[in-house]
């Protein structure tokens, strides 16, 4: 299960980045020959690396880098009309998965017990409430 998560991580995140670059450069640029949006890839370069190494902090940030390229996506597929509306679907498609896949990834990667917030014990909340309820009624 861990595998095919990081494999879908990391096939996401190369296809978005090979995507950027077509869709800017070839497929639909703002200028004919191209345009400087074809620098929107670069950032996505950054966790390449560590995504492809496994490393589970790089998973937890480049997964709020991502949201980055989900909105642009977005405000994309709802301002442009065309072919660039289809590539804009396909830019939020490319970046979902690669969330989803990158959360799905940190979360099975967790140590157990380790960051997983308080532990009460039922008893300690049910005597901490009978207590200051019975402070109360005293006085």
């Amino acid at each position: 299960m861990l595998r095919s998560i990081y494999l879908l991580a990391c096939a996401s995140l190369i296809a978005l980045i090979f995507f950027c670059l077509a869709w800017e450069l070839r497929l639909a640029p703002l200028r004919p020959g191209g345009s400087a949006l074809a620098f929107k890839a670069l950032p996505l370069l950054l966790p390449l690396f560590g995504i492809l190494h496994g490393r589970r902090y790089t998973y937890k940030w480049a997964s709020l880098l991502i949201l980055v390229y989900l909105a642009e996506g977005v405000v994309r597929a709802v301002s442009e009309q065309g072919m660039v509306r289809y590539m804009a679907v396909v830019e939020i498609a490319l970046s979902l998965v690669f969330f989803v896949a990158a959360i799905a990834y940190v979360r099975l990667t967790r140590n157990p017990g380790h960051g997983s917030g308080p532990s009460y014990r039922s008893s300690d909340v049910s005597d901490s409430a009978g207590d200051s309820s019975s402070d109360s009624s005293d006085s």
